[in-house]
């Protein structure tokens, strides 16, 4: 039976709200699972909120404040008129939430990603300690160039679980028809909801150098990302090596949400 037919829902949220938790922590924790489980797809319409606090038993205000937390984590989105939807990955989500690249004027530019390759390794200790697995554990690890206005600015090098991503294949991560995030929601119901960063500066060595076209030596700024799905669970550790002398960093966390 799915988690939102279940009969003794209500149940288990009074139950859960005995625990010293608050009835709305409650039903946001069983929307959350609902998404996670599959049960309501990336773009489709989730019930009304009268519908879900009639099958929860609960007041709408419980439900509409489970329901606003879940749109200030983006994990659900409003549309006036319309009605409430599971966020999708798509190319303008990527821009606006996880691409924080822009010209020193401020202007974004959507980037052109190109492959460089594709291997199967084992997980070295940072990339164990940032994805919560074991040391060892085989890892997919892709680098690719991301093309501001024609000209390389920045170096990634992806490493995501081999058991989270069963039979991904270069071809299929070259090939693939949307963005990297929407690639794992879409064919591994993998939600990413949101990351959490760290920045430093570094110098260029040979191979970024390469790359990016610049002089071995030359300054850059590294974004050390972690990619999070629901409760918290880590899908991806990524290094992004960029160029600064035309673009810099910048994120605006009242409009993202993910800070």
């Amino acid at each position: 039976m799915r988690k939102w037919e279940d009969p003794t829902r209500h149940q288990k949220l009074v139950a859960g709200a005995a625990l010293d938790t608050p009835l709305y922590k409650e039903v946001k924790r069983l929307l959350t699972e609902t998404i996670s489980a599959g049960e309501w797809k990336p773009g489709s319409a989730i019930p009304a909120e009268w519908k879900l606090a009639e099958r929860c038993k609960v007041a709408i205000g419980t439900v509409r404040k489970a329901v606003d937390e879940l749109v200030n984590e983006n994990i659900l989105i409003r549309q006036q008129g319309r009605g409430t939807f599971v966020a999708a990955h798509n190319r303008a989500r990527l821009m606006f939430h996880f691409f924080h690249i822009v010209r020193n004027d401020g202007s974004k530019l959507t980037p052109e990603v190109v492959m460089l390759s594709f291997s199967r390794g084992l997980a070295d200790v940072e990339e164990a300690a940032h994805l919560g697995i074991k040391a060892g554990s085989k890892v997919f690890r892709i680098k690719n160039v991301l093309r501001l206005a024609g000209e390389p600015m920045i170096f990634d090098t992806i490493v995501i679980p081999q058991t989270m991503f069963p039979k991904l294949t270069a071809a299929r991560f070259k090939g693939r028809p949307n963005t990297i995030y929407h690639l794992y929601q879409s064919e591994y119901g993998i939600t990413v909801v949101r990351s959490a960063e760290r920045l430093r500066a570094r110098l260029a060595d040979a191979e970024s150098a390469g790359i990016l076209e610049i002089k071995q030596g030359a300054p850059l700024l590294e974004i050390r990302r972690v990619a999070l799905t629901f409760n918290d669970v880590p899908v991806e550790f990524r290094r992004s090596l960029v160029d600064t002398e035309h673009y810099e960093y910048f994120s605006d966390l009242a409009k993202s949400g993910n800070s």
